[in-house]
C-alpha cells in the first residue's frame, strides 16, 4: 500500500538525510521533500536519492524558479513542491518527467495548476481553509483531482479531512523538527501512518 502522505524535512542537514529517510521508509512513508531553504538542500536530496530513489519517491519542497527544477532534474529528484502556483516551474518540472504539487488556495489557483499538468494540488495553508473549505473547493474540480493538505493536517483531524475529500497529506513539524532524533522520528511516523490507515477505513 502506498501511502499519500508526503514528508516535509524543513532544516534536516545532510548528516541526518539518511538515518532519517531510512527510519521513514521503515514506518510506511515513502515520499519525502526537503525544502529548498535547508541547509544544503541539494545535497541532502542528492544523498537520498542515490540511496533510497529506487524505494521512495524523492523531492523538494519550496521550489520557487525553473532553475531549481533544473538542478533537482539533474540530480535524479522526482518530486517538486512549491508552496505558490507558478505555472512555469509547473511546466518545467512535467517537461522534465517529474511530479508536480504545487500550493493552492483558491478555485483560480487550483485550476491553473491543473492547466498547467500538475499531477497534484497541495492546499496550503490548509489551516485557513479547513475541510469545509475543501469541500466546497472540491465540488468544482474535475474527477479525481489528487488534493494534498498540508499545514493544519495531523493524526488528530485525518479521518475530518477524509470525509472532506481529501487524497492524501503534507507533514511537517509533526514529523520532523531539526533536533529530533531518529526515535522520536520512527515514533512519530509509526503514530501518523496508524492515523492515516484508521482515517481511510
Amino acid at each position: 500500500m502506498t501511502r499519500k502522505i508526503i514528508a516535509i524535512l524543513r532544516g534536516v542537514t545532510p548528516v541526518e538525510a539518511l538515518p532519517v529517510t531510512e527510519a521513514l521508509i521503515d514506518a510506511g512513508i515513502t515520499s519525502i521533500e526537503v525544502p529548498l531553504n535547508s541547509p544544503d538542500s541539494f545535497t541532502s536530496i542528492k544523498m537520498m536519492v542515490d540511496a533510497f530513489g529506487q524505494s521512495a519517491l524523492i523531492g523538494a519542497g519550496t521550489v520557487l524558479t525553473p532553475d531549481d527544477v533544473q538542478r533537482l532534474h539533474q540530480i535524479g529528484a522526482g518530486m517538486v513542491v512549491s508552496p505558490d502556483c507558478n505555472p512555469r516551474v509547473i511546466v518545467a518540472t512535467k517537461q522534465l518527467g517529474m511530479q508536480s504539487y504545487p500550493g493552492v488556495m483558491t478555485p483560480t489557483e487550483c485550476f491553473t495548476a491543473l492547466r498547467n499538468g500538475a499531477d497534484g494540488l497541495k492546499l496550503f495553508p490548509g489551516s485557513l481553509i479547513g475541510p469545509d473549505g475543501l469541500r466546497a473547493i472540491r465540488a468544482v474540480l474535475p474527477a479525481g483531482t489528487q488534493i494534498y493538505a498540508v499545514g493544519g493536517a495531523s493524526a488528530d483531524n485525518f479521518a475530518e479531512w477524509f470525509a472532506a475529500g481529501v487524497d492524501g497529506f503534507g507533514i511537517g513539524s509533526a514529523l520532523y523538527k531539526p533536533g529530533f532524533t531518529v526515535d522520536d522520528i520512527t515514533a512519530r511516523a509509526t503514530e501518523i501512518v496508524a492515523a492515516y490507515d484508521e482515517g481511510l477505513s
